[in-house]
């Protein structure tokens, strides 16, 4: 274990989980448990509770639970072991740390370090003869001198190894360049920078570190964009380009686009709201973030082809979630007579920030923008493309919570297609019928199945006896909620359960109580994976009574026992099943893995 386990119940008990997701959700008291909106999925209607008096969360809808460590592993993206050095720093508790996690602390911080020198290097190339290239070439975009600054933007030299050789003047190694992304090592094992004749994007979190850069090319050659590796300190499902500036913007939104140079142009055109992905769709992840500051999201995609596919994937990621959810389309250019395509970039360059602010007070929400994505397809004059249509717009709007939404979004169905209201309204009742009956069949089939509705969602936990994993889940509710029942447990052990992982956690309240330690479950989080907490959490979410709990204790005890020993017969009447075990007890396994 990388930290005393003593340290990890003081962490546990000073970091009180109800005042530290406070700190991240908006939670409101519901009996003796706390709910909202979930952090780590879109959601409208809250299903993430807190228990203090468990010290865990769980989500119902995304099924994602744990101790507090968890929920700062899982919500600020950090390792276990930084996760601890996160809430050790918020008591200002000292962090009694093993030689492992000590070098990988080291290692991750070595590499913000190095990031940040590296910025400073790039930076100072653009001010130099040698950056004269990437600043013309700012000029030409009409980036000025004090946005580059904001931005942090450099320029990488034209050089095999001008960022290399500066960096390790300083001091750093070259297995930390390499860690941090930026250089490349060949076969032969020479390194030479990543980043060449490039201009330089830093990358830049809500903290204010430096986790990675982007570099786009001056030219028409490819890679247009490149962008660090994935490394300890950056990863680009978590991070928007912009988000750091954004954060502090007083408009009410937040404009999601696809570039780095289009979040520069909005800025510096007085959209100081506007962020981008780096070379990624819009990620779960990424909406986490961005609903830390606001609840409303402008999509302000390309309007070609990869944008508009773009759109549709946000929305569907958005669809249900807090977000209220808009969409600006840029309209097309015209050049000699002929309509062009823009971007951001070209519509403010060549119409101005007037232009796009009566755009932005224009757009569309997403439900009127995926209505004419449909309309869109489908040729009015054309009866059967008329039937067709409706068909589809009322599987859309069936979709929508509202029965208002419903009743107004019909009628510009009915207008746009020339099919009667009445007619709109019906298909959409169809629609409903329809996904109704497909539910009712889903549970009707889980219904016949009830053990089925004990299996844990994630399948590499799956119950081979559910009925000796139900007492298992309720010996370890009740020891969890009363320690006195220790003693009463002597003669179980771990390896008489069925489920491995019921087994493992049973193990590990034990292991606690022999030395000396309160039995907290957040405390598990060092011996646990995060979906082995989250599965811990959601057992211990079921109901259990504490009345006439040394008999239920005994009953659950009798019933894994029983169910244990059928096993041990049915494996001695099957050979092969026999030399199997008798291998796993010479080999030193220990415990049957059933």
């Amino acid at each position: 274990m990388a930290f005393p386990q003593r340290f990890l119940d003081e962490l546990v008990a000073r970091n009180d989980i109800l005042d530290v997701v406070s700190s991240y959700v908006h939670l409101t008291k519901k009996g003796s448990n706390y709910f909202g909106l979930c952090p780590f999925h879109n959601e409208k209607t809250p299903s993430f509770s807190v228990a203090p008096d468990k010290q865990i969360y769980h989500c119902f809808g995304c099924k994602k639970g744990g101790g507090v460590i968890n929920f700062i592993m899982e919500e600020e993206n950090l390792s276990f072991p930084d996760a601890v050095r996160f809430l050790a720093k918020r008591v200002n508790m000292e962090v009694p740390e093993e030689t492992g996690d000590r070098e990988s602390g080291r290692l991750r911080q070595r590499v913000l370090e190095l990031n940040r020198e590296a910025a400073r290097f790039y930076y100072q190339n653009l001010q130099q003869p040698e950056g004269a290239a990437v600043a013309a070439y700012l000029e030409r975009r009409k980036i000025h001198r004090k946005t580059a600054m904001d931005f942090g933007l450099g320029a990488s030299l034209d050089s095999w190894d001008g960022l290399l050789t500066a960096m390790v003047a300083k001091g750093f190694t070259k297995e930390e360049l390499l860690a941090a992304g930026l250089v490349v090592q060949t076969k032969q094992g020479r390194l030479y920078d990543k980043f060449r004749s490039r201009l330089m994007f830093p990358v830049i979190d809500i903290r204010g570190d430096v986790v990675g850069f982007g570099g786009r090319v001056l030219d028409k050659s490819e890679p247009k964009y490149m962008n660090t590796p994935e490394t300890i300190a950056y990863s680009k499902r978590r991070v928007l380009y912009g988000m750091n500036l954004a954060k502090k913007s007083k408009r009410p939104n937040i404009i999601l686009c696809e570039g780095n140079i289009d979040v520069i142009t909005m800025h510096q055109a007085g959209f100081d709201n506007a962020v981008a992905s780096m070379g990624t769709a819009l990620t779960v992840e990424q909406t986490r973030l961005l609903s830390r500051y606001t609840k409303e999201l402008v999509l302000c995609y390309d309007n070609d082809g990869a944008g508009k596919a773009a759109t549709q994937k946000a929305i569907e990621l958005l669809n249900g979630s807090e977000f209220s959810v808009k969409v600006l389309q840029l309209p097309n250019r015209i050049v000699d007579g002929q309509p062009v395509k823009q971007d951001v970039d070209d519509f403010i360059k060549n119409q101005g920030p007037a232009a796009f602010e009566a755009l932005l007070s224009g757009s569309e929400n997403h439900v009127e923008y995926r209505m004419a994505a449909i309309a869109a397809k489908h040729n009015f004059a054309d009866d059967q493309d008329r039937i067709a249509y409706a068909a589809e717009v009322s599987e859309l709007i069936a979709q929508l919570p509202s029965a208002v939404e419903r009743e107004v979004y019909a009628g510009r169905a009915a207008e746009q297609s020339g099919v009667s209201k009445e007619a709109i309204l019906l298909e959409i009742k169809r629609a409903q019928r329809r996904f109704y009956a497909k539910e009712k069949k889903i549970q009707q089939r889980r219904e016949l199945n009830p053990a089925d509705q004990q299996q844990p969602s994630e399948r590499s936990f799956h119950y081979a006896d559910v009925r000796s994993a139900m007492a298992e889940e309720g010996v370890i509710r009740l020891l969890s909620r009363d320690e006195s029942l220790f003693p009463l447990c002597a003669q179980l052990h771990h390896e008489e359960f069925s489920s491995p992982l019921l087994g493992k956690i049973y193990g590990a309240l034990l292991a606690q109580q022999e030395e000396g330690q309160s039995s907290h479950v957040a405390g598990l989080s060092a011996v646990l994976t995060p979906e082995e907490m989250s599965h811990l959490s959601l057992v211990l979410q079921k109901p259990e009574s504490l009345t006439n709990a040394q008999q239920a204790l005994a009953d659950y005890i009798s019933v894994i026992q029983a169910s244990y020993q059928k096993r041990c017969g049915d494996k001695e009447t099957d050979p092969l099943l026999a030399a199997q075990e008798r291998f796993q007890i010479k080999k030193g396994y220990g415990g049957k893995q059933v």
